[in-house]
Order: C-alpha cells, then structure tokens, then sequence
C-alpha cells in the first residue's frame, strides 16, 4: 500500500485509526427524504458516492431492527459501496443485469433508479445467498425484477446481447473490508489476491457476451490490490477489443493507477474502500434472445379476481403459475428455462382448495393508494410493533378481509381483518421485534 498510495500513505494508515463509515441508502420506490429523516433515530449527513447515500453519525446505530426497515424505506449500506451503481447510471427503461448480487444491496439501489420501468435480473451463483438477494429484493418493494442463481457463463451465455447495462461487484480479496470484518483480514494472503483476479477476470470474460452494442459494463471490487483491479481491467480490454475503457463521469475518490478514467476510493476519501471501471461495448453483438412467452394458456381467474379484491389500480401484469404459486410478471423477460430463476416479478399468492392466499410479496410491492384497504401506524405505535411480532391486532370494525398494514404510511406486510380483529400475516422469519 505505501508503494500505491506514496504520500498519501500515513492519511490511509491514520484512516485505520478510526471506525468504519456507516450509513443507510434511501429506497425512493417506498420513501422520501422526509420520512427517512422524520422517523430515524439518527443523525444523517449526505454521502458524496449517490444522492441516496446518507452517512450514520452515531457509530452504535442498530438499524435491522427498525420499523422502517421491515418496510422496506432504507438499505443498511456502506457509503462508499453505492459507488459502483452511481458509474452505472441506471435509466427507467432500461434492462440491467447485476451478476453478482447477494446480498442486494447494488441491485436495490439500481431496482430504485429504474423506478418500476424496465427490467433488472439479479443473479447471485452461490444459492444460499442468492435467497437473502431474494428477501432484500421483496423487502424494498421491486416489482420489475428476476432473481436467480446460476453460474455467471451459463447465464450471460443463454442472454447474450440482452443488457443495456451489466455490473460486476466481483468476489475479491476484501481490502476495503478490514475496517469492519475481521474475517476478511484473516482470509487475506498474496494467493488469495491471485485467485481472485483469475476468477473475476473469468466473470468479466463471461459477462462480456451479455452487453449488447453501446451497452455499458461497470466492474467494481471493495479490494485496493492493483491485480484485482486495474490489472484485471487491463487485461479484459486485451482479451476484449469491442470494449473500450470510457470516463466514469464521478468526481468521488481519486483516479485509478495507470487507468485514470477508472476510480479508487479509499478510507479517507469517506468510504471503506472500492474500485470502479466503466467500460462500452463499441461492436456489434448479433445475440437476440428470444422474449418469454407461456408453454401453455392458464387458467388465473381466481388470481385475477383475488388481485382485484385487493388492489384497485392493479399495475401493468401478466400472472403466471408455477405449481402452486401464482406471479405478476415483469415485462420484457427472456426465455427463463435452465437459467436457476428463483422468482420473476412479484408474488401474487399461493393456491390452496379453491383459492388463493395472498403473498407477502405483493403488499410490500405496492402502494398504499393502490390498496381498497390499508390501516397505517405511526412509527412508535404500540400496535404496530405487536403487528412485527407476529400478534393479533384491534382494528375498526368496518375493515373486512385483506388489508395492508404500513408504517408511516409505507406498507409492510397485511392481515385479515374480521369482527374488528386483524389476523396476522407477516411472516415467521421476519418476526425480530
């Protein structure tokens, strides 16, 4: 580090001193600025790497068991890490596939800037993971969304051309992580750094086939070692001519070593470390992959009319079943057959004798004026708490059958309502209250 960093080497060194950044990023599909700051016991000051990044002063900040996380209104994550997506630039419209996902801290924060239009397909190969991917997906409310598991060649291999846009947060050796996870220090040796670079350099080869012409490929790693990163971007530009290396349009961190239109963002530059490349696809990709169409016509009536009991303006869709379980998809999906999907779109419910339980899933993907029902609490009321544990609640005796239940006024799950009680649907495994 001191031969990377030169003069700046004793800041860096005197950064460690200090404990790592912490911060929350804003979910703009549930929440506004007023919210988050009205109800979070905290102190926020803006972070430089996305308007959405805020940092948390307080360095004993315990933020998973908040209200407003359950619903879905922030992102626990450290400020420096929405850097990689800030390069990205994500549009609405656009198709976006994030490679490496898990645990969903960059795919909601690109989930939020597509703002429900287009498609973003979050692969995570690792399958336990890959599930908490899932979770954080439906927590933050994303209806425009694949989540699968599968190896990164399989994929990008089956979807070539498809992507306006793909990131690679690749697997790395940590580096910026030190600060935070012990874990990580005691995994870090010099051949660990090498097989690092050979895989990611393996994942960019492999999502280089999925970025059609004048798509963007954004790598990024929280690691400071120079084979990981430039090293790794330089030698994808030699094995890939139709990708040039363009500007990353930031003016956080600091220029890259020998790559200066790459970024390296350090502990005193106000994150924990990461490292950002931005590159075009300049050649054509002749790959079109063929849209989703059904095997077969399926009977959703009773879907259909479960998501008109509940939702008065139900969104755009198109409801698929899969066994038992019944989804809003997104539009614009690929062939989804051998690809590890997890889920496409939002969960509408799950079949049982002649009808359909509601999913958690589609309360926490809408929006309260889009419910016939919704019962909001204000975010230090008794009742609501007793909602997250999983308990009956009071509730007026005019409400009758599904009804979302939000916190200020941003939903987080739902009951069934009768005799002015409401019976509680939120789900086991979120129950931390």
């Amino acid at each position: 580090m001191e031969q990377l960093l030169q003069d700046d080497y004793p800041a860096f060194l005197e950064s460690y001193s200090r404990p790592s950044k912490k911060g929350v990023r804003l979910n703009p599909l549930k929440c506004t600025w007023d919210i988050l700051e009205k109800n979070l016991p905290f102190t926020l000051s803006p972070s430089p790497f996305s308007p959405l990044s805020y940092y948390i002063e307080e360095e004993e900040a315990k933020v998973g068991i908040l209200p407003l996380h359950h619903a879905g209104v922030f992102y626990s994550q450290e400020p420096s890490a929405a850097s990689a997506v800030t390069v990205l630039n994500p549009k609405p419209g656009e198709i976006i596939l994030d490679l490496c996902a898990a645990p969903g801290g960059k795919s909601t924060q690109i989930a939020g800037l597509l703002d429900g239009k287009g498609l973003l397909w979050s692969n995570e190969i690792v399958k336990n993971r890959a599930n908490v991917l899932l979770s954080n997906i439906e927590r933050l409310g994303v209806r425009n969304a694949v989540v699968s598991s599968c190896h990164p060649d399989v994929l990008c291999s089956k979807l070539a051309g498809f992507f306006d846009k793909v990131l690679v947060d690749a697997p790395c050796s940590g580096e910026g992580m030190f600060r935070r996870d012990e874990q990580a220090v005691t995994d870090w040796s010099l051949e660990h750094v090498k097989t690092c670079a050979v895989r990611q350099a393996a994942i960019l080869d492999s999502a280089a086939q999925a970025v059609k012409k004048n798509g963007i490929l954004v790598y990024s790693t929280c690691t400071f070692s120079k084979e990981e990163n430039e090293d790794t971007v330089s030698a994808f530009l030699e094995r890939h001519p139709e990708f040039e290396l363009v500007n990353s349009d930031v003016t956080f961190g600091r220029p890259g070593i020998g790559l200066e239109k790459t970024r390296r963002i350090y502990p005193m530059d106000g994150g924990d470390g990461h490292f950002v490349a931005k590159l075009r696809r300049v050649k054509e990709n002749p790959n079109h992959p063929k849209l989703f169409t059904p095997k077969q016509k399926q009977d959703v009536k009773l879907a259909e009319e479960l998501l008109n009991s509940i939702m008065k303006e139900p969104w755009e869709h198109e409801i698929l079943q899969v066994k038992e379980q019944f989804l809003l998809l997104p539009n614009r999906l690929p062939q989804l057959d051998g690809l590890g999907v997890l889920r496409a779109g939002v969960p509408l419910g799950e079949g049982k004798t002649n009808r359909i339980e509601p999913a958690h899933g589609l309360f926490m993907a809408a929006k309260p004026e889009e419910l016939y029902q919704v019962l909001s609490f204000a975010n230090d009321d008794p009742a609501l708490k007793q909602f997250l544990k999983g308990e009956e609640i009071a509730v007026p005796n005019h409400l009758k059958g599904f009804t979302g239940i939000a916190v200020e006024g941003v939903l987080t799950g739902f009951g069934k309502c009768s005799a002015g009680r409401l019976k509680n649907r939120y789900p086991k495994g979120l129950r931390n209250f």
